[in-house]
């Protein structure tokens, strides 16, 4: 590859460069009353007239989904399902607990054997029936029931989603940016 270009004057050494080096311009220098004193150098800022209001500026954009990546819609609404069933299961104990010191299963449970019971037999036992175990089996079933048919349902919708917003574009959002 050849060079077509003129050759440039190098500049001797020791020698001061005649003139300083300024960069090209966008825009002329401006003129005027309002100019910047001092030779208009490119360093020179406006600073804002006194009577000016320098409130913040909001910044605006206007976004669209336009699809849901069914993948990381299963793994997130798995982990959000995790965390629901965990917190199920702890306020199915915590509840439990404060309901049995309170002694509502002992009140409730005296009357319901008073009722169902005979001279043959003391009717039926609620104290044995809501025990802390079968309690705690019986909502660690449901929060694994909710854990399966929340993810597939989110996926589901992830999918549906993807076909709708193919047809009317997707979801709009307005987010904005405080300076």
């Amino acid at each position: 590859m050849t060079d077509t270009r003129e050759p440039q004057p190098q500049p001797q050494a020791g020698a001061a460069p005649a003139q300083p080096y300024h960069p090209p311009q966008a825009y002329s220098a401006p003129s005027g009353p309002g100019a910047p004193r001092g030779g208009g150098t490119a360093t020179a800022q406006r600073k804002p007239r006194t009577g000016a209001r320098m409130a913040p500026r909001t910044r605006k954009a206007r976004l669209r989904v336009a699809k849901a990546d069914p993948w990381s819609v299963m793994k997130v609404s798995f982990l959000l399902s995790i965390a629901l069933g965990i917190c199920t299961i702890v306020a199915a104990a915590v509840l439990w607990m404060v309901m049995d010191a309170m002694g509502v299963f002992s009140t409730v449970g005296g009357t319901i054997s008073e009722a169902t019971g005979s001279n043959e037999s003391n009717g039926f036992d609620l104290q044995s029936f809501l025990s802390l175990p079968r309690v705690l089996i019986f909502t660690s079933v449901i929060a694994v029931i909710d854990v399966v048919l929340a993810t597939a349902l989110a996926t589901l919708g992830a999918f549906i989603y993807n076909l709708s917003a193919g047809f009317v574009g997707g979801v709009e959002l307005t987010l904005a940016e405080d300076e």
